[in-house]
């Protein structure tokens, strides 16, 4: 028969239950403080602190990639801040200690794992800190092209003119030659044809500025140009001339004019570019899509080739 427990083990028992009840209690009060303050910091730095810097990055006309990049790190910050703020005054502030050891301890497990992520990131945040490299940009980089579209600390997202998407990693844009074709107020666009040796060179010469000159849109300074580029199977003539403001859309768009109407010229002074040799055609064709240059600061004319 066993004994009954006395009335001291019956003390200790309800003893030890009543401070692990209020071992509980204290806890929840403690994660239910936490959680009221950070609801608090949170709604305080989403409501008045981010529209507040928005405002001030508006206001100084700030860059659009450089705006969305130090918002994206306000974001982060209100949410750190909520965070260490809640624990503090909830007095779990021991978690922070712990949490730091335990950051130190993944960073230094995961950074030889995480070298890519560590390198996009590194990269965007020159990215986004770079005035010359903005959304909406229209950008050439390792034979591909499009308009960004976002810029983050990990990836670019670039709209190809297929309207395909293609995020790119950060670090591949930084270890390679980007060409920014909008970059400055004006854009240099050459035009190959390529005629037979037959042809009156001097009249394609003329025909090829006076249909520049007669665009709206083409720029009478620089004046534009044309001259003999290569004798090949056939005479290729290149024009040159400038746009202001470009864009992809407008220099495909001016690209396309200006080849009709030079097609017609042509045709009236009985020029035919037919006559040129299929391989010298697709040479001076080849030419086009890559011939849009920038205008650099010590650039003062467009006659130079």
């Amino acid at each position: 028969m066993s004994e009954s427990p006395s009335n001291a083990e019956r003390v200790y028992v309800l003893t030890r239950l009543e401070e692990l009840i209020a071992a509980y209690l204290s806890l929840l009060d403690n994660v239910a403080t936490f959680l009221l303050t950070f609801a608090l910091v949170y709604a305080f730095g989403r409501v008045i602190v981010r529209p507040l810097v928005s405002a001030a990055l508006n206001y100084r006309k700030t860059e659009r990639t450089l705006q969305q990049g130090l918002e994206r790190v306000v974001a982060i910050g209100v949410i750190a801040a909520a965070v260490v703020v809640g624990l503090s005054i909830a007095g779990l502030s021991f978690v922070l200690d712990r949490a730091a050891i335990l950051v130190a301890g993944l960073t230094v497990a995961l950074g030889f794992a995480a070298q890519n992520v560590v390198g996009n990131f590194v990269s965007g945040a020159f990215i986004v800190t770079d005035p010359s490299f903005n959304i909406g940009d229209w950008i050439r980089w390792s034979e591909q092209e499009g308009v960004i579209e976002d810029i983050s600390f990990r990836a670019t997202r670039v709209r190809t003119f297929d309207n395909e998407i293609i995020t790119v990693p950060n670090s591949e844009l930084t270890a390679n030659a980007v060409t920014n074709a909008v970059l400055n107020d004006r854009l240099r666009l050459t035009f190959p044809v390529a005629v037979g040796y037959d042809d009156d060179l001097d009249a394609v010469a003329r025909i090829l500025t006076d249909a520049a000159i007669d665009h709206p849109e083409i720029l009478a300074d620089p004046e534009p140009t044309a001259r003999i580029a290569a004798l090949d199977d056939a005479v290729q003539v290149v024009a040159s001339f400038w746009i202001a403001d470009p864009d992809r859309g407008t220099y495909g768009r001016i690209r396309s004019e200006y080849a009709r109407e030079i097609v017609d010229r042509l045709e009236r002074e009985g020029i035919d570019l037919a006559a040129a040799s299929p391989s010298a055609l697709e040479q001076a064709a080849a030419v086009g899509p890559r011939s849009a240059s920038r205008v650099g600061p010590d650039d003062t004319g467009g006659n130079d080739e």
